[in-house]
């Protein structure tokens, strides 16, 4: 078991959830919310979280697949209703980035579009909010040391919430959680944290430190994510995949690239409600090439990693373990990826792509990875 303090304290290790209690009593908070979703309340995972507790926790279970702004209105309101005074995330990207939009609504007015990255936010977010414990169960989006939040506004569009204050209190780490994740989402949210492995070396901020962590990352999913989607039951490949989740996301403070800044507008369409992890795999192939006469070293660098260039190196793990073969068969229209290319050039990960792309480079590479 280990306790990592960097952007925040981690408890990171086998049994580690068993701490909640301790760690909400460290923070004070004596009626916790706890953010989820009806897949893992179907489980018994929420029903054994909540048994680990002193006394029967609020539980919101209507998380969507991409969060909104009126799954936090109403999680918020049950909050207050309830009389609580502090938040857990339990669950994947989702449900950890919708408690991160409650905790910030505990201490700030709605509507969350004038919190956005995009729209100046930052300023805007101070830290005069609720404690908020975050425990993910699948090894993706590195939510729970993040600190943004990604959400569908009541406008319509995915966008980033981004400010220090968002970083959960506490995030408790802990791969058994992960066991029984099926061998799709294994995979899907698997490439998510090597695609934010991969888009944070290859970013234009200079920033080693977040190099070097990127790249340990990468070095764990690489290896252990085909082992993880073999067998759910393994280990050490889980715990080399919430390690490289956990890695991904303390190293994208240096800043993300052209995968999330489509995978974003992507994400927001309603009615194709489209998986953020399997976005980034499909995408990533056709952005390393775009990217591969801006990053010169780094290219040769990921090159002798993998053992072959870096893109079809990522093409092949994609078909490897089961990532659809393109936007295409997801669902994605022409006029989709039209609408969806002018909206990436106003995501906030546009600008740390190391080669700026316009909107028609932007959809060029949808349509390579169509």
């Amino acid at each position: 078991m280990s306790t990592i303090s960097y952007l925040t304290r981690v408890e990171f290790g086998e049994g580690e959830v068993k701490r909640l209690q301790e760690s909400l009593d460290l923070l004070g908070v004596k009626n916790p919310l706890i953010c989820t979703d009806r897949g893992l309340v179907a489980t018994g995972l929420v029903e054994r979280i909540a048994g680990l507790l002193r006394t029967p926790p609020i539980v919101f279970d209507a998380t969507p697949a991409n969060p909104t702004e009126d799954a936090v209105l109403e999680a918020h309101a049950l909050y207050r209703q309830a009389g609580c005074d502090g938040v857990v995330g339990l669950g994947g990207g989702s449900a950890l980035d919708l408690a991160k939009g409650v905790r910030l609504l505990s201490g700030h007015d709605s509507p969350l579009a004038q919190y956005t990255l995009v729209a100046g936010g930052l300023s805007r977010i101070h830290g005069r909010i609720c404690p908020m414990i975050a425990i993910p169960t699948t090894s993706g989006t590195g939510s729970e040391v993040g600190r943004a939040a990604v959400i569908i506004t009541a406008e319509g569009r995915k966008l980033g919430i981004i400010s220090p204050h968002m970083l959960p209190s506490i995030a408790l780490c802990d791969p058994e959680l992960t066991y029984g994740l099926p061998p799709f989402l294994t995979a899907a949210t698997g490439m998510d944290a090597v695609s934010h492995c991969l888009e944070t070396f290859m970013a234009s901020a200079f920033n080693p430190p977040a190099d070097a962590i990127a790249l340990d990352g990468l070095v764990r999913g690489w290896r252990s994510l085909a082992a993880a989607v073999r067998d759910g039951a393994n280990k050490a490949a889980r715990a080399d995949m919430m390690m490289c989740a956990l890695e991904g996301a303390m190293a994208f403070q240096k800043g993300l690239g052209a995968v999330h800044a489509l995978t974003h507008p992507l994400g927001a369409i309603r009615q194709l409600n489209l998986h953020h992890g399997t976005l980034n795999a499909v995408l990533m192939p056709a952005v390393l090439r775009f990217n591969r006469e801006a990053i010169g070293p780094k290219w040769d660098r990921l090159t002798a990693f993998f053992g072959q260039p870096p893109d079809v190196a990522i093409a092949e793990l994609n078909r490897a373990i089961g990532i659809p073969a393109g936007l295409g068969a997801l669902g994605l229209t022409e006029e989709m990826m039209r609408h969806v290319a002018e909206e990436a050039l106003k995501d906030h990960c546009h600008a740390t792509n190391p080669r700026t792309p316009a909107a028609a480079d932007y959809l060029t590479i949808m349509r390579e990875a169509f």
